[in-house]
């Protein structure tokens, strides 16, 4: 397995790692204004949870309509577009006196649009990289995600001091626009991964193969609900706690970024294999801690050890490029994503309810509790279906 140096001289990885990093830092500082202002003007829970992860919500349509494109779309020109798109998107939710209805519009238009960018990107890395270099360069890309989100959300924390929430809107979207400078200039042109065009009837066909294979199935399921329902409890730091969530975001990325360090380096590759589990749990049973109301230091602490467990998605991630065929790998990657983020969407807005009915608190203890329950029902049917790599070809890709 490489190492971190060998990969940040591997030609384009370096720019794509950077542009992935601008963007990275755009959406925490961007997020966490936007949530800020839409609490401040409606003191609703569940309007700031799903301003801050409502594009998630819109990936579903993309998983159905846009997919196909991860493979066949070029690579360099779509990624840059995504970065622009929210640069404009970002500048107009900072419009003085835009309405909540307007505001939450661009949030879901972006977040469709978003929903090509995780197969693109990570389908690029994937033929960036040797086979056995993925792993290590998507734990370094988590690490550096752990670190820009530490940055962004304590850096956003204190400009929002003594700046508005609309100033710190535009300068994440100076940052998305520096993001998709470093991505259109430091990135070749590579051709698509597949041919033919991006249809919803391409997407269809390949979701469906994809869907088929059942280890698959409950790898994309372990993938998607306990980390969904956990970000459902982050998605309510900043009701939790109005003038400090700046401070829980920034200890929940402290801790995805340990998790990723130790599990995408420290730990050998059978000893990885077998945490996935543990990983989930820990993911969870921290937040249980809320149902006391516990005060700030406390509530910082589990949300740090709770984000060790996201590490488990590394382990998870090597299980589904085992189980893909390689010429669907950009597809497959993207469905994960696409998925990932909209189960964070549901369950960002589904803790904002439960939240608006009860208290951030009990939401983010019934959220935490679900995600347990999600684990060990996905472990005791995996145990009923071993994981082997599918020999499945890919379909024939027709040019509609």
């Amino acid at each position: 397995m490489p190492g971190y140096r060998a990969l940040l001289r591997t030609p384009e990885f370096t720019p794509l790692f950077l542009g992935s990093a601008a963007q990275t830092a755009a959406q925490t500082v961007g997020g966490l204004a936007l949530g800020t202002l839409v609490f401040r003007a409606t003191g609703s829970p569940l309007l700031s949870a799903v301003s801050m992860f409502g594009p998630s919500l819109a990936q579903v349509l993309g998983a159905t309509f846009l997919l196909s494109g991860a493979d066949r779309l070029p690579p360099r020109t779509t990624l840059a577009a995504i970065a622009l798109t929210f640069a404009a998107g970002t500048a107009v939710q900072a419009l003085p006196g835009l309405p909540v209805g307007a505001v939450l519009a661009v949030v879901l238009t972006l977040g469709l649009v978003a929903s090509l960018g995780g197969g693109v990107r990570w389908g690029l890395l994937n033929e960036i990289l040797a086979k056995e270099g993925y792993l290590t360069g998507r734990s370094l890309f988590n690490m550096m995600g752990g670190l820009m989100q530490i940055t962004g959300f304590a850096t956003g924390g204190a400009l929002l001091t003594a700046l508005s929430p609309q100033t710190c809107l535009l300068l994440a979207a100076a940052l998305y626009l520096t993001a998709a400078l470093v991505l259109r200039l430091g990135l070749t042109a590579r051709p698509p991964r597949a041919t033919g065009r991006t249809s919803p009837s391409a997407t269809w066909r390949t979701n469906a193969l994809l869907w088929s294979s059942r280890p698959r199935r409950l790898t994309y399921l372990g993938l998607w609900l306990p980390n969904g329902m956990v970000v459902g409890c982050e998605s309510l730091y900043v009701s939790y706690a109005p003038h400090a969530a700046g401070t829980l975001f920034a200890c929940a990325a402290f801790g995805m970024f340990a998790g990723d360090v130790t599990i995408g380096r420290l730990l050998p590759a059978a000893l990885r294999a077998r945490l996935a589990t543990p990983l989930l749990l820990l993911l969870a049973t921290p937040y249980l801690v809320f149902c006391a109301h516990p005060s700030l230091p406390v509530a910082a602490a589990c949300a740090t050890v709770a984000s060790v467990g996201f590490g488990a998605s590394l382990v998870q991630q090597e299980q589904l490029m085992a189980l893909t065929p390689g010429e669907l790998a950009g597809h497959a990657l993207g469905l994960h994503s696409a998925g990932m983020l909209t189960l964070q969407g549901v369950s960002a807005a589904l803790a904002g309810a439960v939240a608006q009915l009860t208290s951030p608190a009990a939401a983010m203890t019934a959220m935490a509790a679900g995600s347990v329950c999600a684990t060990l029902a996905l472990v005791t049917a995996a145990r009923r279906s071993p994981v082997r790599p599918a020999p499945e070809p890919a379909p024939e890709h027709s040019p509609s």
